[in-house]
């Protein structure tokens, strides 16, 4: 498994990923696929905000994508970012998450961000496993904010802070 930039051409297997994640999962909030045209915007607003996109790859497939973007608009929160891993279906539970995540997480902190936030759907106990491994905490659980697959979805918000340890905080 080669972990890299994504780049354009990544895009229509990027967009596999995702849109799989859409119709079998509470992963991603969304009811419709998603267009090649939305995942190019979504593409070309990261790279131009300089944030990373990683793409796993094993041969000429890709099997996972990585990025982080801001988690919210307001200048007092440019110092947190929010992440999103997908993996292909038949690659989940095989290590690409957790070395993309590997990968991701030291660029946040690189480029001086101070938390990193993850939103999981709180019945995804894979996630929220996988998260904690990563030394993520849970910090909210917002009660049926979502709606999917005709039912109220919880979704639980876990950060992880990302300064050197020992690093004195605000």
């Amino acid at each position: 498994m080669i972990l890299r930039e994504a780049a354009e051409p990544d895009l229509p297997a990027i967009l596999a990923i995702y849109n799989e994640v859409i119709a079998t999962s509470t992963a991603i909030y969304a009811d419709s696929p998603a267009s090649l045209d939305e995942r190019l915007a979504w593409f070309r607003a990261r790279r131009s905000n300089g944030q990373p996109i990683l793409v796993a790859s094993a041969g000429e497939d890709i099997v996972g994508f990585a990025s982080f973007g801001d988690f919210r608009a307001w200048p007092g929160y440019r110092y947190t970012v929010e992440h999103s891993v997908h993996v292909r279906h038949d690659k989940r539970g095989c290590g690409v998450g957790r070395a993309l995540m590997e990968e991701l997480i030291p660029q946040a902190a690189a480029r001086g961000k101070h938390v990193m936030i993850a939103g999981v759907d709180a019945a995804n106990q894979p996630s929220l496993r996988f998260h904690g491994r990563l030394g993520f905490t849970p910090v909210a659980h917002f009660r049926e904010v979502g709606f999917k697959f005709g039912r109220w979805l919880d979704l639980v918000f876990l950060q992880r802070w990302l300064d050197p340890p020992g690093a004195p905080r605000a």
